[in-house]
């Protein structure tokens, strides 16, 4: 009986000690299974970190009420941050923009192929001129009216032009705005049986051969001149920029989305307030012309020296309202020319300058903001606050500034 137990005992023993081996003991790989993973890894297509994000967002998936991916903040704006590509207009096309002289305000018609978009009016002093001038051109449709934003300086006139012309689509950043001249511009409209269409960055539609996008405002603001439209409208080779009074805000903004702002001809923000026309801004649209809708002898200063001194560093030539009157446009979609209702030769954007002593300046004169150069005698001096001196030109160029391209100091 003892020998039969003593051998269970043993039986159970071996038993459990191979289950306790087989529980305790890992999985070995073969020797060189280390090469071999590293060999697998290293036959990997390889993929560049920049182009991972289209995979990122389909594995993360979209949401199928917004449309969004879960990284997007939601009801985000789908940003388009090119606009449409030049195209060659067709052989009698015909493209002009008039800068209408409405004093202190903003008015701008653009005529393309028959069609015509009126942007802006000036104040209700104005209405009688631009339905005028309306009608002396004979424009008695405007597929597109814009107010810009919601300022008796840039709507009041509509009224005048609503009254004379019949209207396809109106644009403007709000519907309601708690004025009369708002009022006024809205009972035009309603006569017509049209409503205000708020538009988004990045909408785009046509003007005859003209490709026009909308650039801003980018969000909302409590200021009124930051909800202004900003539009780029692109004909052929050439193109141009209206920026109703967007501000130093609205501009950084537009800066952010992206968008090719290069552009001929600037319509200068808030009739050349210093509060617009960003060194930034200016910087990306480079333009070749500028235009200042503004009226003469205003009680606002406009247009600063501070903008005319930008302009100034930028080469860009300046045509004003106030000292010219109307101002027209014309492209052929490879260049653009002006013509003027009076003084086509005026100097719009002169040197505003005190006669230095001869120990306050130095052999150069440089500019703070734009980091360029020029000589005592360069038309393109900058405003006084923004002037840094140099006794040479190594010391200029040491302290990271470029020459200016109009005096080549």
């Amino acid at each position: 009986m003892k020998k039969k137990m003593t051998i269970w005992l043993l039986a159970l023993l071996l038993l459990l000690s191979g289950c306790g081996a087989a529980e305790g003991t890992e999985p070995s790989l073969p020797d060189n299974s280390d090469v071999i993973a590293s060999e697998e890894v290293m036959q990997l297509p390889q993929t560049d970190i920049t182009d991972s994000g289209e995979n990122t967002q389909d594995e993360q998936g979209v949401d199928e009420a917004t449309g969004q991916s879960p990284s997007e903040p939601p009801n985000s704006l789908p940003q388009q941050t090119t606009v449409p590509e030049a195209t060659i207009p067709p052989e009698n096309s015909t493209f002009e923009v008039h800068y209408i002289d409405v004093g202190q305000g903003d008015c701008s018609l653009i005529l393309c192929d028959g069609k015509a978009m009126l942007i802006d009016g000036g104040e209700a002093s104005e209405s009688s001129k631009v339905y005028a001038y309306l009608k002396k051109l004979g424009v008695d449709h405007l597929n597109y009216i814009v107010a810009t934003h919601a300022h008796s300086d840039h709507i009041g006139g509509l009224s005048g032009a609503l009254n004379y012309a019949s209207v396809d689509t109106a644009l403007c950043p709000v519907t309601s705005y708690d004025s009369k001249t708002f009022s006024s511009f809205t009972k035009y409209l309603g006569l017509q049986g049209v409503s205000i269409t708020v538009p988004g960055p990045g909408d785009t539609f046509s003007l005859g051969s003209a490709s026009v996008t909308i650039l801003g405002p980018q969000k909302s603001y409590e200021d009124t001149n930051d909800t202004s439209i900003v539009m780029k409208v692109v004909y052929g080779k050439t193109s141009f920029l209206f920026t109703g009074d967007a501000e130093r805000t609205a501009e950084a903004d537009i800066l952010d989305a992206g968008y090719d702002l290069s552009a001929t001809v600037l319509k200068v923000g808030h009739h050349g307030s210093d509060t617009s026309t960003s060194y930034p801004f200016l910087r990306e649209i480079m333009p070749e012309y500028a235009v200042i809708q503004v009226g003469k002898g205003n009680s606002y200063g406009h247009p600063t020296e501070d903008t005319l001194s930008k302009l100034r560093d930028a080469d860009v030539k300046v045509y004003r309202n106030d000292l010219q009157g109307t101002i027209i446009c014309t492209s052929d979609g490879e260049t653009v020319s002006f013509s003027t209702e009076k003084n086509e030769s005026v100097q719009t954007n002169p040197t505003v300058t005190a006669t230095p002593e001869p120990n306050d300046v130095g052999e150069y004169i440089g500019n703070k903001n734009s980091k360029k150069f020029h000589l005592p005698t360069c038309k393109n001096l900058p405003a006084e606050k923004n002037r840094v001196f140099f006794d040479s030109r190594q010391e200029a160029l040491d302290a990271g500034f470029d020459p200016c391209g109009n005096c080549h100091p």
